[in-house]
């Protein structure tokens, strides 16, 4: 797909070359001479761990049903090249062998990756290493909701697949499989809570009918048989994304939609009981905001005390609901703003963390 878009590009001087031939000698080119110009192909990026990467054949096998079935205008995207897997396809992928989803968030990753390649769609099986790591469900969730900030940030309009991941077994971890399958039951409800109409976030089921004693080669990473099955679960879950179009593209329907932001978690500091922390709020619409709602549910049982630039109320169970402080509710498109709150947090628990979500009003 890179080279179709090159050649395209090259075309352009062309028949502005030839045009400039013409003017001269008083002729000029016929309305229908010059091709109208093309969509642009749709930006996909395979995004997680080893099991996207390397080899990740799934995404050559996924690449070429898309193709048979007559997606023909896709560009698989990434800054990670073919991973080796001997199918022609477009290997372009954002699996990185041994990452964790938190240490993605955490680091602050994914931004550069976002920018580097623009995709329209993201479809990520990640969180394999964060399960074998014993991180809990709940730090994984708040990551993968920062994430998926992130991804409005790079494009208000994106669409999500998200994979409950597949089974893992390995010789040297017995808790793994349990701990998937905790993990997993938790993701449908993230998504639903996390997914908006111009964003949608859909969870893709590769657990079940998986399984890791003749789909996996150790346990983890699927052969060919695993793959040939991950392909099969993400292909009618994308191949409907395609059918529906991308926001943007030449022929959708020009509509600024309605108001819609993200929020994002960031700790600022932390001690033995207790941490700070700063949530960002954005407007990721084309339309002004006029106020906004956010529910933050804290990890590990922490409960959020003290807040300021907002407004507090927080249910039985923990979960915050911070509404604007007036004077900060207005965001006109692409702008943020962000509140902070002191938190209180057992003595056992790990990193701070929090599910955030964002709801806005025009």
């Amino acid at each position: 797909m890179r080279d179709t878009r090159l050649l395209r590009l090259r075309t352009l001087p062309l028949l502005g070359l030839l045009a400039a031939l013409l003017l001269p000698l008083g002729l000029t080119l016929a309305p229908g001479a010059a091709a109208a110009p093309a969509a642009d192909p749709v930006r996909v990026m395979p995004l997680g761990d080893s099991i996207t990467g390397s080899p990740g054949c799934w995404r050559a096998l996924l690449w070429n049903r898309l193709l048979d079935a007559g997606h023909t205008d896709i560009d698989f995207v990434g800054t990670l090249p073919a991973q080796g897997c001997g199918v022609a396809h477009d290997g372009d992928n954002e699996g990185h062998g041994g990452e964790l989803v938190t240490d993605v968030a955490d680091r602050n990753l994914l931004p550069a990756r976002l920018a580097a390649t623009l995709p329209d769609i993201v479809v990520m099986h990640f969180g394999t290493n964060d399960v074998w790591s014993s991180v809990s469900p709940d730090r994984i969730l708040a990551a993968y909701t920062e994430l998926v900030g992130q991804m409005r940030e790079s494009n208000p309009d994106m669409r999500v697949l998200v994979a409950q991941i597949i089974p893992m077994n390995p010789g040297t971890c017995a808790a793994c499989a349990q701990r998937v399958v905790d993990f997993n039951a938790r993701v449908p409800a993230w998504a639903a809570a996390t997914s908006t109409d111009r964003s949608p976030v859909t969870v893709v089921d590769q657990w079940t009918g998986f399984d890791t004693a003749t789909d996996t080669y150790d346990g983890v990473h699927p052969n060919d048989a695993g793959n040939e099955k991950i392909a099969a679960r993400w292909f009618p879950a994308l191949s409907a994304l395609l059918e529906e179009g991308v926001p943007g593209n030449p022929g959708d329907p020009d509509e600024p939609g309605d108001a819609t932001c993200t929020a994002s978690f960031r700790a600022v500091s932390t001690w033995q009981g207790g941490y700070q922390a700063e949530v960002t709020v954005r407007n990721t619409s084309a339309v002004p905001v006029t106020g906004w709602t956010v529910t933050v549910v804290p990890a590990d049982g922490a409960r959020v005390g003290q807040l300021w630039n907002g407004t507090l109320s927080t249910a039985a169970d923990g979960t915050a609901t911070v509404t604007d402080a007036s004077w900060n509710g207005a965001l006109a498109p692409d702008a943020s703003t962000s509140f902070g709150f002191i938190a209180t947090a057992p003595a056992t628990s790990s990193a701070p963390a929090a599910t955030v979500d964002c709801t806005a009003a025009s």
